[in-house]
């Protein structure tokens, strides 16, 4: 079967333009009160989501590049946060695994739409210890651990750059809170725009 492109390109074209977009509500953002490390932030937000009945608020986009620089994104879960990074896991003959193994680096990106606000994590990558990964591996259900073969479940870690929390506005005045190692700690920057 095939399709007059015309009549797609009207199609998709047609049922794209005009929708409404930041439909969500927005929750009150204290700016004046940011806390030092985003890490407590990003606890704050996904409690608020969570609060909210936001669905699956802990599940985000994972952005890499393969070893010729073409961009991949998939969905996945994210696992935990600490100081040490932003975890996520998979199998290491999968096709993330193998592209963080040629180009260990990643941006995971959280939507939470009821919201209007998402969080982007971008850094490089770095495997956690074998034990870490056995121990990740053993959390989950004895079906989906079935699936995975002896020693190729991983455990990464992001080691943020940047992380940008970021809450929309109906008027378009978006509000962006940036923050970037400093050395000795985190250092943030708001925008309004």
């Amino acid at each position: 079967m095939t399709h007059d492109d015309s009549t797609l390109d009207t199609a998709l074209n047609d049922g794209l333009r005009g929708r409404h977009a930041l439909t969500g509500d927005a929750p009150a953002w204290d700016l004046d009160a940011l806390p030092e490390d985003p890490a407590v932030l990003f606890a704050e937000w996904l409690a608020a989501a969570d609060a909210a009945a936001v669905p699956e608020p802990h599940t985000a986009t994972l952005a890499t590049v393969d070893a010729e620089g073409m961009p991949d994104a998939r969905t996945l879960i994210l696992k935990r946060v600490d100081e040490r990074g932003w975890a996520i896991a998979s199998t290491r003959s999968s096709r993330k695994g193998a592209q963080l193994d040629a180009a260990p680096a990643a941006a995971l990106s959280f939507w939470w739409q009821p919201q209007v606000r998402a969080v982007r994590v971008r850094g490089r990558v770095e495997e956690a210890t074998a034990q870490e990964s056995a121990a990740d591996l053993a959390a989950r259900s004895p079906a989906a651990r079935a699936l995975v073969d002896e020693g190729d479940w991983v455990l990464w870690r992001i080691v943020p750059e940047r992380i940008e929390f970021w809450q929309g506005s109906r008027d378009r005045r978006h509000t962006r809170a940036v923050y970037e190692p400093d050395g000795s700690g985190w250092s943030h920057t708001v925008t309004v725009d």
